[in-house]
């Protein structure tokens, strides 16, 4: 059995990595703010958390953390005319800021690991070019350059990768797939007609927090249905 903390394990993704890993019998420290859990399923303790505004309880978690996982995100989409050097930093602050804080917070749990795995989350849209992504982009292509660094500064103690996936249906994603129509409209756009699911990203996170990923560190995984790297 390991330890593993995922910030922002309440809903969507968060919640999708913390039930795999609790099912294979692994204790799972989740945090959530808005979407507080009806219960806490077994193997698994839930601790309210804002990001920014709080520090982790370290209290509710164990001298050991196997692996950190860091969701929390923002899905804000318009013209660059639009949007205001504030919603930059409040994104940054979010999705950047809050990584740093709370992964500093609990290093020292980490380094008393075997070996620790940190996922964080990017987006298809940093490497890709999409038209009315740039707040989101900016940020994501910070937490890639997070990635790469850490897993050098790290190793081999702990290794370091972050996911980019396109779109998901979570509720964060859900004004882009809010009908039918929307969501069979964005399915097209990828090579593999679909969009992703949370448990399609979980079962990428769980490989790359579990010792079947020992060899891989400072990589950005591609996970977006084709689209960064296929034209039909």
């Amino acid at each position: 059995m390991k330890n593993y903390l995922i910030i922002g394990g309440s809903s969507g993704i968060g919640k999708a990595i913390a039930q795999q890993l609790a099912s294979e019998g692994n204790q799972v420290y989740a945090t959530f703010h808005t979407n507080e859990p009806d219960h806490s399923p077994e193997n698994t303790t839930y601790c309210s958390f804002e990001v920014g505004k709080e520090t982790l309880d370290e209290s509710t978690l164990p001298e050991i953390i196997d692996g950190f996982v860091y969701c929390p995100g923002s899905i804000n989409l318009m013209p660059f005319g639009r949007i205001k050097p504030e919603d930059f930093k409040m994104d940054f602050n979010l999705q950047v800021i809050g990584a740093i804080e709370t992964l500093q917070q609990v290093l020292p749990r980490l380094k008393k690991a075997t070996q620790a795995s940190v996922v964080f989350f990017s987006t298809v849209a940093v490497q890709t070019g999409f038209n009315f992504h740039t707040q989101v982009a900016v940020s994501k292509g910070a937490i890639e350059g997070l990635t790469r660094s850490l897993a050098a500064e790290f190793a081999p103690k702990i290794r370091c990768n972050a996911i980019a996936p396109s779109l998901t249906d979570t509720r964060l994603a859900e004004k882009l797939v809010s009908t039918p129509e929307k969501k069979e409209a964005n399915a097209q756009r990828h090579p593999l007609k679909k969009i992703g699911e949370p448990e399609d990203i979980a079962n990428l996170a769980c490989f790359l927090l579990s010792e079947k990923s020992n060899w891989l560190t400072g990589q950005i995984i591609a996970l977006d249905g084709g689209m960064s790297s296929i034209r039909l």
